[in-house]
C-alpha cells in the first residue's frame, strides 16, 4: 500500500485538470480489488463535497450487487467512473485517500483472519455485499451529516480486506451500528416533533 500511497501523493501534487473524472482517480489504483473500490467510492461520501453522496452511494449499490453476483471487480461501475469533480473536490479526495492509506499503513496488519473470512464466506448469506449495500442505502438518504459515519464504515471494510484485518471488521461494525442508531434516532426526532406540531395546531 506505501506504492499506492505515493501514487495519490503525485497526483495530488501534480493535478492541473479544472475536471477530474472518478475514472482518472481509479486508475491509480490499478487493477484493485474490492477493498480498494470501498475505500475509493466510500471515503469521498464523508467529504462535504455537493451531489458526491447520491452519486458514490448508488456505485457502492452496483458493486454490492457485483459482489453478490460474483462478478467481475476489476473495474470501476461505468457510470460511476464517468462522475467528475472539480479540481478543488478532487485535490480534497486525492488528500483524503493519501491520510487515510498513511494511517493504514501504520494501523493496519494481519491479525483475526478469521473475521475476514467469515465475512467473505459465500455460505453465510453474503454478508459483505450486504452490509454494503445497508451502509450505501444511508449514504443515499437526504439526512444532514447522515453520509459521514456509514461511509467511514464502508470505508473501513475496505481496509480490512485490503489489510486482512479482523479489527477493522469490529471497528466498520461499530461504525455502522452507529450510522444506523444516528439515523433511526434522527427519524424519530422529526416523527415525534411533527407528530407535536401537528397536536399543537389541532391537526390530529
Amino acid at each position: 500500500m506505501n506504492h499506492l500511497y505515493d501514487q495519490l501523493r503525485s497526483a495530488k501534487e501534480s493535478l492541473d485538470a479544472d475536471r477530474v473524472c472518478l475514472q482518472d482517480l481509479a486508475s491509480l489504483h490499478g487493477q484493485a480489488a474490492q477493498g480498494a473500490w470501498l475505500i475509493l467510492l466510500a471515503l469521498p461520501c464523508a467529504l462535504p463535497i455537493p451531489g458526491t453522496g447520491t452519486v458514490l452511494g448508488m456505485g457502492l449499490m452496483i458493486l454490492a450487487w457485483r459482489m453478490l453476483q460474483g462478478q467481475d471487480m476489476t473495474q470501476l461501475p461505468q457510470r460511476v467512473g464517468r462522475f467528475e469533480l472539480s479540481r478543488d473536490h478532487a485535490h480534497k479526495v486525492l488528500s483524503a485517500l493519501c491520510f487515510f492509506h498513511s494511517l493504514a499503513g501504520r494501523w493496519c496488519r494481519t491479525r483475526l483472519p478469521a473475521l475476514v473470512e467469515r465475512l467473505e464466506d459465500p455460505s453465510r448469506w453474503s454478508v459483505l455485499p450486504l452490509k454494503v449495500a445497508l451502509m450505501a442505502v444511508l449514504i443515499v438518504l437526504p439526512i444532514p451529516f447522515g453520509n459521514v459515519l456509514p461511509a467511514l464504515a464502508v470505508a473501513m471494510l475496505g481496509l480490512a480486506l485490503v489489510h486482512r484485518d479482523g479489527l477493522m471488521v469490529m471497528l466498520s461494525t461499530v461504525m455502522a451500528a452507529l450510522a444506523a442508531t444516528y439515523v433511526a434516532g434522527l427519524g424519530l426526532s422529526v416523527w415525534l416533533l411533527g407528530d407535536h406540531w401537528l397536536t399543537n395546531f389541532g391537526l390530529t
